[in-house]
């Protein structure tokens, strides 16, 4: 039996919850208008830089790079980084970064062939945390085609337990500190 909307909204009504929001209208949108929109920053807002090089499989469907792989790109150059610096053993470190939070705003498109520049930064240290600040600017251009940020917690390799953070890891650090 085919209900008219109408009555399909005062049932709605009258259970409540999320169908009745569904009905009468739409919510109200919590993302921030245009005018409260952060811009994208620039190259000197970065304290390091490393060039990454796109790939063809890079690209989606749509001609430019996949939305997942700004984010490969953020740990890329966060954890070269801290290899370089010598306080990332990838094989024998006592100590690794376990992501907890990750986000990401996408300005501009980018896509194979484009060269990569990420920016890092580090916003916060804590007693076994960092949060990492990630801009990507394609080509030569200044100011970043993405945005993002993770969070690591450092742990012992072996017991998966927070860990504070090394005198040297919190040294190197210092360097992105903004």
């Amino acid at each position: 039996m085919d209900v008219p909307a109408q009555d399909r909204r005062e049932s709605a009504g009258r259970r409540g919850g999320r169908a009745e929001a569904e009905m009468t209208g739409p919510m109200p949108s919590t993302d921030p208008t245009p005018a409260e929109r952060a811009a994208p920053g620039d190259r000197d807002a970065y304290r390091a830089f490393r060039s990454i090089q796109t790939r063809w499989m890079d690209n989606d469907i749509f001609g430019h790079m996949n939305n997942v792989v700004h984010y490969s790109l953020f740990d890329t150059a966060v954890n070269g980084w801290l290899v370089e610096a010598g306080v990332l053993d990838l094989a024998a470190g006592t100590q690794v970064g376990l992501v907890v939070e990750t986000g990401c705003r996408y300005f501009g498109e980018m896509a194979f062939p484009d060269v990569v520049t990420a920016g890092l930064r580090v916003a916060r240290t804590g007693t076994s945390s960092v949060r990492y600040e990630v801009g990507l600017f394609r080509n030569d251009e200044t100011r970043a085609s993405a945005e993002g940020f993770f969070v690591h917690v450092y742990v012992d390799r072996a017991t998966r337990r927070p860990a504070p953070l090394s005198p040297a890891l919190r040294a190197a650090l210092a360097a992105l500190a903004v």
